[in-house]
């Protein structure tokens, strides 16, 4: 009784699996007035280049001078850049800075 139950299952799956296969068909179709689908390039993606790298700069080196002497009078002295004057030598040698 039971090999005639499992035969007659196995009979209906394999109707059941004949009829699907079966109702898979070929269809054709012809489009009358619909143009063909068109490839359509995608929109260019701009990216922003990368940030140049950080580069640190060891730090100066720090030069200390002697003072500086600025051009002009020092107390009764005048320094014009190459060597200095007493009072008199200036107003003897520049003389449209005389004073009376």
């Amino acid at each position: 009784m039971k090999t005639k139950l499992f035969v007659g299952l196995g009979a209906a799956l394999a109707a059941l699996a004949a009829s699907q296969a079966a109702s898979a068909g070929v269809h054709v179709g012809i489009n009358v007035g619909v143009p063909a689908p068109v490839y359509v390039a995608p929109a260019p993606v701009y990216v922003a280049p990368p940030p140049p790298p950080v580069v640190y700069a060891p730090a100066p080196a720090v030069v200390y001078g002697g003072p500086a002497v600025v051009i002009g009078w020092h107390n009764d002295r005048y320094w014009d850049g190459r060597r200095w004057w007493g009072r008199r030598d200036y107003y003897y040698h520049h003389p449209h800075y005389r004073r009376y």
